[in-house]
């Protein structure tokens, strides 16, 4: 052959594919956004989301009749007002027993539920599933009428245990989805090998399977907690004696047909407000993560 010849059957040199241009110092990418459009958004959201927080702490801590846009000179009158007049400390305390017990009911009972969805079949199963969906679709209004003939039955009314039982189950479908969706993001090959070491279901379930399952937990107690905590409706229906209302009623007792004390309305809001504050911020970490694995099927 050839030196010629050679030449023509050699492949051809590989060549890289050339670099795309990059943009020259100081200018920006074609699609990347200027600052000015994330933050101008930012701002503006910010600002319909602080300003109200300020106007109510506004309000709580300037002395009454003032105008200033400035809580100075700062008094606390205002909440001595709520807590001691208002019997807001009372309502304080009926609010963290409701919102403690449905917390716990709701998760015992979600966390039983949820786990045999997720791990038995039976027949109508998709139908209890779609009921616990269509169930969602139903206002807490409707159960009005029905819960109070029940609790009447029972002598419950007037007891801030018709409120719990109430709250539990408003709250359990729900929590039931997410408990069931959690769970089944947790391999099942975890159970059947601590089955293999001796351990009946319960006992897996508790050791292998409870751990993990921390922040659905965490997510569907503090929801529950919180609902419960900021509801007005069965509170006002099932409760009627000062001593037992909660603090969704107290704020409504500080607004009249002639008059309103935005004093006093401010420093109890702020009151409702903190203890949620509080929690969501040591448990935000477990509750986004809570959430997110929940809302998908593993």
């Amino acid at each position: 052959m050839s030196v010629k010849e050679a030449t023509k059957t050699a492949p051809a040199p590989v060549h890289a594919a050339p670099e795309p241009p990059r943009p020259a110092k100081g200018h920006r990418a074609w699609d990347e956004a200027p600052r000015w459009q994330i933050y101008l958004p930012l701002g503006i959201y910010l600002l319909f989301t602080l300003v109200p927080f300020y106007w109510i702490l506004l309000f709580s801590l300037r002395p009454a009749g003032s105008t200033s846009l400035v809580p100075w000179p700062m008094t606390f009158d205002h909440f001595e007002k709520v807590w001691t007049e208002r019997s807001f400390g009372t309502y304080f305390g009926n609010s963290v027993l409701v919102g403690v017990a449905t917390l716990l009911m709701t998760t015992l009972v979600a966390l039983a539920g949820g786990y045999a969805l997720a791990r038995f079949d039976f027949k109508v199963k998709r139908a209890f599933m779609l009921a616990l969906l269509c169930s969602q679709f139903v206002p807490g209004a409707l159960l009005l009428v029905p819960l109070f003939e029940i609790f009447a039955e029972l002598q419950m009314i007037n007891s801030l245990g018709s409120v719990i039982l109430a709250e539990t189950v408003f709250q359990l479908p729900l929590s039931m989805i997410l408990i069931s969706n959690f769970i089944k993001n947790v391999p099942y090959s975890l159970e059947e090998a601590a089955w293999v070491d001796g351990c009946n279901r319960m006992t897996a379930f508790r050791i292998v399977v409870l751990p993990l399952l921390r922040p659905g937990l965490i997510a569907v107690g503090s929801f529950a907690f919180v609902h419960s905590w900021n509801h007005f409706l069965f509170a006002l229906m099932f409760l009627n004696n000062q001593d037992k209302q909660t603090i969704p009623v107290g704020l409504n007792s500080l607004m009249s047909a002639d008059s309103v004390d935005l004093g006093a309305l401010a420093a109890g809001g702020i009151i409702a407000a903190v203890p949620v504050v509080i929690v969501f911020a040591f448990i935000q970490k477990w509750l986004i993560t809570g959430f997110s694995a929940g809302a998908v099927k593993g």
